[in-house]
């Protein structure tokens, strides 16, 4: 088991920081509990146990992120379809890289930005986007969209337990009623597919 509070106690920002860097741009670090770390650095900063402001904490995450998520596309780019033909080990599963696939075809271009708040999705889809070229300057609006709905929601909601701990027995809503609000464009494409392939092909004459 992991014992984040420690972690973030002994490693401080630096950990942390390296935390969401490796875990979105190093596809063998796809184990690392960053929303955990997330969550209880969010709670540190309320009890003033971490004396940075939570804004810069969370500005310099999403920074992270970011330059992580840059790095995972440029691994794709330059040896991603290694990857297929690499054998699976301990740090690395195939299944993991095929599953981020699926969902980047799923979902397009949307994936690079909610794939964030979801675990071996947020590790393989940057290296997915660089397999397949997408356009840079969409991938770095996407992440960095992404980037800051996933670190501060996380963030927030361990600030807010720490700062309101009768929020605690709130919190799995709190936490999906972001997630929702950030995927719910991905749940409108998926019904507007399902719409569309529910109908009958057009015949012209």
């Amino acid at each position: 088991m992991w014992d984040t509070e420690s972690l973030i106690r002994y490693g401080g920002l630096l950990l942390l920081f390296l935390a969401v860097f490796c875990q979105t741009g190093l596809f063998f670090c796809f184990f690392i509990p960053s929303g955990g770390l997330l969550f209880t650095t969010g709670v540190l900063i309320a009890t003033g146990q971490i004396s940075t402001s939570l804004f810069l904490v969370c500005g310099l995450l999403v920074i992270a992120s970011v330059l992580g998520n840059l790095t995972g596309y440029y691994f794709g780019v330059k040896t991603g379809p290694f990857l297929y033909q690499k054998e699976e080990s301990r740090f690395f599963k195939k299944t993991h890289l095929l599953a981020a696939e699926s969902f980047y075809k799923k979902y397009g271009s949307l994936a690079v930005a909610a794939g964030l708040f979801f675990p071996i999705i947020r590790t393989f889809a940057p290296v997915v986007a660089g397999m397949i070229r997408m356009n840079i300057r969409l991938f770095v609006i996407y992440i960095f969209i992404g980037s800051v709905c996933w670190i501060s929601s996380f963030v927030v909601a361990g600030w807010l337990v720490g700062r309101l701990p009768f929020l605690k027995p709130y919190l799995p809503y709190i936490v999906g009623g972001i997630i929702l609000l950030v995927t719910i464009p991905i749940l409108i494409k998926i019904i507007r597919q399902l719409n569309q392939s529910g109908k009958p092909p057009v015949h012209k004459n």
